[in-house]
C-alpha cells in the first residue's frame, strides 16, 4: 500500500467519522495529533525514539522514521497497524492480552450523546488509520 492510498483511506475513514463536524476533516491533522497526544513520550516529537519517558524504559524505543528504510524502501502499513491496535506483540505496549492502544481507542469509542448515529469501530479504525498515515508522512528520504 502506497502513501497515497494510505492518505485516501484516512480521508474516507475520517470524513464518515467526523461526518456532520464543524471542523472539516483536511484542516484537521488527526494523525498528528494522535501522535502527540499517545506516542511522543516515547518516542519523541519527531519519531527519532528520544521522548522523555526513555530514562524510565527498559526496552529501547525504536526511531520511527526509518521503517520505510528498513523495510527495503516500502512503508510498513500492516506491521504498523498491528504495532498499533495490539495484534503483534511490541514489548513496550503490553502483552497480546492487553493491547494498550488499541483497548484505549475502543474504550474512547464510547458514544457521549446517544441521539445520533455512531459506529465505534469506524472511530477506532480512522484514529489508528490516521496515525499509520502520520507515521508515514515522517519517514526520512
Amino acid at each position: 500500500m502506497n502513501g497515497k492510498w494510505i492518505h485516501i483511506c484516512v480521508a474516507a475513514a475520517t470524513a464518515g467519522a467526523l461526518a456532520g463536524s464543524a471542523i472539516a476533516a483536511e484542516r484537521l491533522d488527526i494523525g498528528k495529533r494522535e501522535y502527540e497526544a499517545n506516542c511522543v513520550a516515547c518516542h519523541g516529537p519527531k519519531g527519532k525514539g528520544d521522548g522523555p519517558f526513555n530514562e524510565f524504559l527498559r526496552v529501547k524505543t525504536p526511531d520511527l522514521t526509518v521503517l520505510t528504510r528498513n523495510n527495503g524502501g516500502l512503508f510498513p502499513v500492516n506491521r504498523v497497524l498491528e504495532a498499533i491496535d495490539g495484534r503483534a506483540l511490541v514489548k513496550g505496549h503490553g502483552t497480546r492480552e492487553m493491547p494498550i492502544w488499541g483497548d484505549v481507542y475502543d474504550a474512547q469509542a464510547q458514544p457521549q450523546f446517544d441521539d445520533y448515529g455512531y459506529n465505534a469501530k469506524l472511530f477506532v479504525w480512522a484514529r489508528t488509520l490516521a496515525l499509520v498515515d502520520y507515521l508515514s508522512r515522517l519517514q526520512v528520504k
